[in-house]
């Protein structure tokens, strides 16, 4: 990524977030793939979401089942159904990337950033401003 102009840093593909309702069911599918969980699940008690992850290449795919009915993946699994939830764009400076958005005129759901997987910190962008999508930033440590 050091090789990118500041205002491209984001362009790395992160992740793809998956919203299923079991992990070990959705994951038979991933397994007969041939892949494996690169770690051990992982609850992430802010967002009442735990989360199995495979790599494919630079790219993540993570699989996530709500804890709670107040989890966001409850609740996009009861309106939408399971099926891909968000991706998530790489950042090295999530403060900065937050500033240069929203001087561009960007919306977040919430500009704080919050805890995420694997001692990461994550914000999203909301979908109403990127068109329906819903883009995480992640920053890792």
């Amino acid at each position: 990524m050091a090789d990118l102009p500041d205002e491209l840093r984001a362009l790395v593909v992160d992740h793809i977030g998956i919203a299923v309702n079991d992990l070990d069911e959705a994951s038979e599918v991933y397994n007969l793939l041939g892949l494996e969980p690169i770690h051990p699940d992982e609850v992430i008690k802010s967002q009442n979401v735990k989360v199995r992850v495979y790599q494919l290449g630079e790219t993540m795919l993570e699989l996530l089942e709500a804890t709670s009915d107040n989890s966001p993946i409850a609740k996009y699994i009861a309106k939408k159904g399971p099926g891909i939830h968000h991706f998530a764009l790489r950042v090295e400076n999530l403060e900065s990337e937050i500033a240069r958005l929203l001087e561009l005129g960007a919306r977040f759901i919430n500009t704080e950033p919050r805890a995420g997987r694997a001692n990461s910190r994550i914000v999203f962008l909301h979908p109403k401003w990127s068109k329906g999508i819903l883009i995480e930033l992640v920053e890792h440590k």
